[in-house]
């Protein structure tokens, strides 16, 4: 061997080349927004119907890959998550506070809802009919919603991918688990290693976005067009305001009242999983990366696992609070049908009680026949809104992701188990898969009893 053979740095990259710099994640993003837009007006503006099915294809096929691991990753996720509260001192406790702010920033959420919408009229003046609505093909009651909860067979809801009854099954047996102790630890195990398989090959997935997000965005614009959305232009507004006021205005306030904590450090360690979940549109398929920033915001890993996937599944701000009361004042003009103080406290209970029937899923139409089957109002305005549903449910979508991550850091604070030095230092860098790999080293912040 030479005696002046050259020795390389660990990490750093041999020879003198220079090295193509990493475009970062957001850039990424926002990049495939932009060509997005450009190729959506394109492909409508020249009729250019490859480029549309393209376009159509592209963003399906990231949908549905995110979809492939949902039944999957709800149950190993919530099973996991509950075996894991024996861990936490006063789990009880936390369950029930965690649950408690579900309901209070949902009651706040709705109440914005419904408060826009009475200032701002959105289905008057669009030029729209009851004859331009249809019936969806999937509705919500409350019977469905009760009875639905329980499946017939443990094979048919992960086919059929129905998430409120996977969740029901897989906390029955986390909760067996738990009642059995050591004779469930090789299930424990084994569902443990599954877990952390599918938010592995989920976090490929997840490099797909910004390609899904050029394909989403692109076929939105070429299939909608700017003519269509500016008949919704007050209801798209609207649920966009609401849903910033929520983001951007009650959630700084909480964490800085309630959880006495600065609410910039928040949205700094937050945003990767915001991020992608404006994208994705997908609470379940966004969740890895939540439990990822939430603990990364100094909330007891053993808690994160119970608060996210349990918040994935049930805590929907935009999707079962700002929208579905919004749009029941918007289909309720478009039919004619006057609203009292009764059906607006119906939409409050509707949107504490029933946002499970979201299951954490692209969209929120369930949600929303629910709410106008509890008013009485026409399921065929759920046919008015479908034509945007996928503009309005980007930011749905990441104030629930939001919500989902602020509930743990507000419990977690008041609770005196939140890590204040890693809250203040946590960066709004990427979550990728070495990062996730290295939290599951990481000693555990102590829970005290």
């Amino acid at each position: 061997m030479s005696a002046n053979t050259a020795t390389t740095t660990p990490g750093k990259p041999s020879g003198s080349g220079s090295r193509i710099p990493k475009v970062p994640f957001w850039a990424q993003i926002v990049a495939g927004l932009v060509l997005g837009v450009l190729l959506g007006w394109l492909a409508r503006g020249q009729d250019i119907g490859w480029l549309k099915d393209t376009l159509e294809q592209v963003g399906g096929i990231f949908v549905r890959l995110l979809k492939l691991a949902v039944a999957p990753l709800v149950f190993f996720a919530i099973l996991v998550s509950i075996t894991n509260l024996r861990k936490v001192n006063n789990a009880a406790r936390l369950a029930g506070q965690t649950l408690l702010w579900f309901m209070i920033t949902s009651l706040i959420a709705v109440a914005i809802g419904i408060t826009i919408g009475l200032i701002t009229n959105p289905g008057a003046g669009t030029g729209l009919t009851p004859k331009d609505g249809k019936a969806p093909e999937n509705t919500g009651s409350w019977i469905d919603f009760l009875t639905g909860i329980i499946p017939t067979d443990v094979i048919t809801p992960f086919t059929e991918l129905n998430v409120l009854q996977i969740v029901f099954m897989s906390a029955v047996a986390g909760i067996a688990a738990l009642a059995l102790g050591e004779k469930a630890k090789p299930i424990l195990t084994l569902s443990e290693a599954v877990l952390e398989l599918l938010q592995k090959a989920l976090w490929w997935v997840i490099r797909l976005a910004p390609l899904g997000t050029v394909g989403l965005i692109g076929f939105a614009i070429a299939d909608y067009g700017w003519n269509l959305i500016s008949k919704y232009a007050t209801f798209t507004a609207d649920v966009y305001i609401g849903c910033a006021l929520v983001l951007f205005g009650v959630y700084p306030l909480l964490l800085a009242t309630v959880a006495k904590v600065n609410p910039v450090h928040f949205f700094r360690g937050a945003w990767p999983a915001i991020q992608l979940a404006f994208v994705s549109r997908s609470s379940v398929g966004t969740m890895p990366v939540t439990q990822r920033v939430t603990e990364r915001l100094g909330v007891p890993k053993e808690y994160t696992s119970f608060a996210v996937p349990f918040g994935a599944t049930t805590k929907m701000d935009g999707c079962a609070a700002i929208y579905p009361a919004l749009a029941a004042i918007f289909i309720a003009q478009i039919f004619d049908v006057q609203l009292g103080i009764q059906d607006y406290l119906l939409i409050a209970f509707v949107s504490v009680v029933g946002s499970a029937a979201t299951a954490g899923l692209t969209g929120a139409t369930v949600m929303l026949t629910l709410t106008l089957s509890t008013l009485g109002l026409p399921l065929e305005g759920v046919g008015l809104l479908l034509a945007i549903d996928p503009i309005l449910d980007m930011i749905r979508t990441a104030t629930n992701v939001a919500g989902q991550a602020l509930v743990p850091v507000i419990v977690a604070s008041r609770e005196k188990i939140l890590d204040h030095d890693a809250y203040t230092s946590a960066t709004s860098s990427p979550i990728d898969e070495d990062e996730s790999t290295a939290s599951e080293r990481k000693a555990a912040v102590p829970v005290p009893a």
